[in-house]
């Protein structure tokens, strides 16, 4: 049984996309089936995002995307979790993609919330699934297909529950 998503979005950069993705992403958790029962969703900017990829990837530069566990269920999938979406890193893919803004923060959000439903992009085969996926579900939503078959040079991250242990 799947239990509705709570699921917050704030703006520290990026407000303007705060309801776009909230409806989209919304519809997206429902039709997942996974046990996230809570998300919240971090718009941010290119030096809070480089801070945060620094301190747990040891990366001191913007990414697109950071996804953060919170807490799990007993068989340890995540029931609770963070996404952080770099509004500037949006701006200039969805410039390069020839797409709306909007389109491509749903897509890092969307990104994030599969991470936390169980996909994930380490392997060639993982990764072509959860762009396939990510296409299904913006099609599904009319939004149509934003990732570009991997023609982009940044890569999206998960961050494990003990990475995330030390940020408090």
């Amino acid at each position: 049984m799947t239990l509705p998503l709570t699921l917050t979005v704030t703006a520290l950069a990026g407000k303007p996309y705060i309801a776009f993705v909230k409806k989209h992403l919304k519809q997206a958790g429902a039709g997942l089936h996974a046990p996230l029962q809570e998300l919240t969703v971090v718009f941010v900017g290119d030096r809070r995002m480089s801070e945060l990829h620094g301190q747990f990837m040891n990366l001191p530069t913007p990414t697109d995307v950071l996804t953060f566990p919170i807490d799990e269920d007993s068989r340890g999938r995540p029931i609770t979790g963070e996404v952080y979406v770099c509004i500037p890193e949006a701006r200039r893919q969805a410039r390069i993609r020839r797409v709306p803004v909007e389109h491509e923060v749903l897509l890092y959000s969307l990104h994030g919330l599969l991470h936390l439903c169980g996909f994930d992009d380490k392997t060639d085969t993982e990764y072509r699934r959860m762009h396939r996926k990510e296409d299904q579900i913006l099609t599904q939503l009319g939004i149509g297909r934003v990732f570009s078959g991997g023609t982009e040079g940044k890569t999206r991250h998960i961050v494990s529950r003990a990475h995330r242990g030390d940020a408090e």
